[in-house]
């Protein structure tokens, strides 16, 4: 069932990284993976525009950045030298340690997905799609070392962990973006503020455990985005996988400029929903869009601008409040750009009423986490959105 897979991406909220250094900040495994498909992302467009469209398997790297979250949350705690010396010498025992970890997590799921995730470590060709993961996992882990860095450099091993760090990424320089990123220009701009939202704390008026950021809750957004469009029942188009997984991953960008502002201040004063989303728009246009290749502007703005509307490209043109229905009969093909927005929506409120139902689970309890628990599970009480049985994901959790 769906409900277990996206349990466990949230429970990857209470996983540390880096938790034999000194940390001036919390590092968690959910965020790190969340940087990671932000950095793999950039990587990709730009290896795109140097060779082409078609040239990344956009579906390859979305999954495969799946399947490696998945396999962490299980071996997150062996510190990375040992962990790659271990996948090196006993790789087969330590997936095949995974697999049974994941079986019933796993069970339910869409069948095609479980075999490629087996295969993923059973084959381990050296694709581009896993180089551009692996580059960017190196990046997401220098980002977060060098703050690391810079607060104790006198730890004994550093300059080691500092050195093996730096190999990597100089492994795959000959990808266009990691060249790009490393100039520590427009594009780093871009992915250094993406990894600022692993600071912004979601409901930060209200004490939570495990406490989630905006960066790992658009990456769980996004992950349950794609297993919900495998499970809706029809054979979704490549495009609509990229863009439901992608709208998920950036639909709360603009907050790297507001701050996570919640819905009962969005909603105590009229019209100031929508004075905030004209100053969202606003900064993404001056700001983050301009940190991003022009002919990128486009999809950005398709996954952050009404994200949470149905909606398809029609000649260059958007066209919102597709139904469900249509999607699926008229308009599921790459080139109508479908995009389930409110699958999405259902996803991002899905992410937060577990958010309050963890929080209440480990005896952390507030009138705020009761409530907004109680109102978004009443919102979905016995209802399907595209295809999917949302009622029943509620039900269990709750």
């Amino acid at each position: 069932m769906i409900e277990n897979i996206i349990e466990r991406f949230s429970k990857a909220a209470s996983m540390q990284r880096w938790n034999d250094h000194i940390r001036p900040v919390e590092f968690t495994e959910l965020d790190k993976q969340a940087h990671k498909m932000v950095i793999a992302y950039v990587i990709a467009r730009f290896e795109e525009d140097r060779m082409g469209t078609g040239s990344v398997d956009w579906i390859s790297l979305i999954e495969g950045g799946i399947f490696e979250f998945l396999h962490r949350t299980v071996l997150t705690d062996i510190k990375p030298p040992v962990f790659h010396r271990m996948m090196k010498e006993k790789g087969e025992e330590l997936n095949k340690h995974v697999f049974h970890k994941l079986a019933s997590d796993m069970e339910g799921l869409d069948q095609g997905f479980q075999n490629r995730f087996r295969n993923y470590y059973l084959e381990s060709p050296n694709t581009l799609e896993r180089r551009i993961l692996r580059a960017a996992h190196y990046l997401a882990t220098q980002w977060e070392f060098k703050i690391i860095y810079h607060t104790a450099p006198f730890i004994y091993g550093i300059e080691k962990t500092k050195e093996n760090i730096e190999n990597q990424i100089e492994d795959h320089y000959d990808l266009i973006g990691v060249q790009k990123i490393l100039l520590g220009k427009k594009s780093f701009g871009f992915i250094d503020l993406c990894g600022q939202l692993r600071f912004q704390k979601r409901w930060a008026h209200i004490p939570r455990i495990p406490e989630t950021s905006v960066l790992g809750h658009m990456f769980i957004v996004a992950a349950t985005s794609y297993l919900c469009t495998l499970e809706m029942g029809i054979e979704a188009c490549p495009k609509r996988f990229y863009n439901n997984f992608y709208a998920g991953l950036f639909h709360d960008l603009p907050e790297v400029l507001t701050k996570d502002i919640i819905s009962p201040v969005k909603g105590s004063v009229e019209g100031l929903k929508e004075i905030i989303k004209d100053y969202e728009d606003f900064q993404m246009k001056e700001e983050l869009l301009p940190l991003l290749p022009r002919p990128w502007h486009g999809d950005m703005k398709y996954f952050s601008e009404s994200e949470f509307e149905n909606k398809i490209m029609d000649k260059q043109e958007v066209i919102l409040g597709v139904s469900f229905q249509d999607l699926n009969q008229k308009y599921n093909r790459d080139e109508f750009s479908p995009l389930d927005g409110e699958l999405l929506h259902a996803a991002d409120r899905l992410a937060a009423f577990i958010e309050a139902k963890l929080s209440l689970d480990h005896g952390i309890k507030s009138v705020e986490l009761e409530e907004a628990a109680e109102n978004i599970y009443s919102d979905y009480v016995g209802r399907k959105i595209s295809g999917i049985d949302f009622g029943r994901i509620f039900n269990y959790f709750r």
